[in-house]
């Protein structure tokens, strides 16, 4: 039997093969004895083709279905002595060397183009690789989660998220990473390479993937709920944070008191007490702050914006916080008890300002006369009366209060109610205030 063999096109050569010897059976290296450098064989009878078992691609060399097989075992003998990556193939290896030669020996063509996109690539093979992301058909799926892949090379990558494994390490700072794609953008974190933009509020992303996320923020759409109390979130990871609160586990101490944090993030926000240092500064008023968010919502107080408005009472905020913080006083709920006089609060900050009164310390002093209180609130009361500042007003005789308790107080007198009794004398006053006055003539100072 003959086969007749084009050589680079124009020479051609017949080589001769026994007659009980398959066509496909010929070795490659026939071709190549010849010089072969782009061949085709025009055979008297039909080509029988090799078959790969695992995936059915067709090969008309049975080296080349050799060389195939290798990306189904994921054996990878071939290893780099500059650097260590491991290759299937040789020649991949010799592909890769180049790199660390710097020394491009071939210039590749760019003949093929995608119709979609307008890429270009040098093999038709990577084309066809690339087509797929735009017909959005994800065949590839993970038996541990679903998640749909387009190839199965994502998939590979993915599935490692589920094993554990981390095996791709960053060597600026020792992390680790379950896919070379999470390395490459951990990268740019300290490179500090930030190019996507958020329009709403100018914030910068290393990552387009964060700067997706952070998107879901301005867009107001919560998908995540949390199971223990019902609370939405934006996004997955504020919901995992979330979590921590229920779960109750603080595995993060300051190495300083002791403190124990739900996470890493708040352990390090704590260090900067210790370290002293407010590095986050108002420019309109020079108040410093720990955390830039404090800065941030502090910021909507010069604003003047006050987009958060109470449908109880029509009053306005800057901050939700705030708003969230005013609501309990219109439901009247005072669900936080003195354990000294039982006396209840409707927040907690009322209870530890009021607790002071029991403890005798007062903390809180006036600039202006010396006289201390047991809490801010009462200093910051007091302090009107320096300023000579009276907004309250008794529509029974036009006197003026710098407080409003003060005004509730007098008002008694007004009533005729007087609840105070004097236990020498038996006489009733309408305020406390005066029968501590009055029994100072039977105390006789």
């Amino acid at each position: 039997m003959k086969v007749e063999v084009e050589v680079n096109q124009e020479l051609k050569q017949e080589v001769k093969v026994e007659p009980d010897v398959k066509l496909y059976e010929v070795s490659e290296e026939i071709f190549v004895s010849y010089g072969i450098v782009q061949g085709t064989y025009t055979p008297s009878t039909e080509v029988e083709k090799f078959r790969c078992l695992d995936c059915g691609k067709l090969f008309n060399y049975k080296s080349h279905l050799t060389r195939h097989t290798a990306v189904h075992s994921g054996v990878k003998e071939f290893e780099c002595g500059e650097c260590g990556k491991l290759f299937r193939t040789k020649s991949n290896l010799k592909q890769h060397l180049q790199l660390h030669s710097g020394v491009k020996k071939f210039k590749y063509v760019k003949r093929f183009k995608c119709n979609e996109c307008g890429k270009e690539f040098s093999q038709k093979s990577r084309l066809t690789q690339h087509l797929p992301i735009h017909s959005g058909v994800k065949k590839f799926k993970c038996d541990e989660c679903g998640k749909l892949f387009i190839y199965k090379s994502n998939l590979n990558d993915h599935s490692l998220i589920h094993s554990g494994v981390k095996k791709f390490k960053c060597e600026e700072c020792g992390k680790q990473f379950g896919s070379k794609g999470d390395l490459k953008k951990h990268l740019l974190i300290h490179l500090g390479v930030k190019e996507f933009v958020c329009n709403e509020c100018g914030r910068l992303f290393g990552r387009k993937s964060a700067l997706i996320q952070h998107l879901l923020i301005h867009s107001g759409v919560k998908n995540f709920e949390c199971e223990e109390c019902g609370k939405f979130f934006a996004q997955k990871s504020n919901l995992k944070r979330h979590l921590l609160v229920h779960s109750g586990v603080k595995e993060f101490e300051c190495g300083e008191c002791g403190k124990l944090f739900r996470t890493k993030s708040n352990l390090k926000q704590h260090l900067q007490l210790h370290s002293g240092v407010k590095k986050f500064m108002c420019g309109e008023c020079g108040k410093q702050f720990w955390r830039k968010g404090d800065l941030t919502q502090h910021l909507l107080i010069h604003s003047n914006v006050k987009r958060f408005k109470c449908n109880e009472c029509g009053k306005e905020f800057s901050q939700k916080s705030r708003l969230t913080q005013h609501l309990p006083i219109h439901s009247g709920v005072k669900k936080f008890k003195c354990d000294e006089c039982g006396k209840l609060f409707t927040y907690k900050s009322n209870l530890n300002d009021h607790s002071l009164v029991h403890s005798g310390v007062k903390k809180f002093k006036c600039e202006e006369c010396g006289k201390q209180f047991g809490s801010k609130g009462d200093l910051k009361k007091h302090l009107l009366i320096h300023l000579g500042v009276k907004e309250f007003v008794c529509n029974e005789c036009g006197r003026l209060f710098g407080r409003k308790s003060a005004l509730i107080q007098h008002l008694l007198i007004h009533s005729g109610v007087k609840n105070f009794e004097c236990e020498e004398c038996g006489k009733f006053f309408a305020q406390k205030s005066n029968l501590k006055r009055h029994l100072l003539v039977h105390s006789g100072e």
